[in-house]
């Protein structure tokens, strides 16, 4: 629990974070906060997508899986906007201290999760084609 409260710390208190280590040259910075950007707009289209499969997409003939893809969109958007700025505040932190940057699994797991979506979107296309 005190491990969380610290992460939510960094996200949310500037000095929390420039309390540690030295400032690194700030075009590093601006570098990591291009990519949380980039992360928050990959965010946002998942989250449009999954708004856009629950209002628009007509029924499929499979039994709500409209609404479920719908879901996995906006949850999968939802964790990537979180994710994003833990990476983005452990980055910071690991600069700070000139140590080596985070690794993370999170992007080879994003690009599975849209790969497998997109498998399985096409199979509903084909599908819904031939029995249309």
């Amino acid at each position: 629990m005190i491990r969380v409260w610290r992460a939510l710390r960094q996200w949310f208190d500037p000095r929390e974070l420039r309390r540690v280590g030295t400032a690194p040259d700030y075009r590093f910075s601006l570098a990591n906060e291009r990519t949380f950007l980039a992360w928050i707009r990959t965010a946002l289209a998942l989250v449009a997508g999954g708004l856009a499969t629950a209002q628009f997409l007509p029924q499929l003939s499979v039994a709500h899986l409209r609404e479920g893809l719908a879901v996995a969109l906006l949850l999968l958007g939802g964790t990537v906007a979180l994710r994003a700025v833990d990476h983005w505040a452990r980055t910071e932190r690991a600069m700070r201290l000139g140590v080596d940057l985070p690794a993370s699994h999170f992007p080879a797991i994003l690009a599975i999760c849209v790969g497998t979506g997109a498998a399985v979107l096409t199979v509903v296309v084909i599908v819904e084609a031939a029995s249309g």
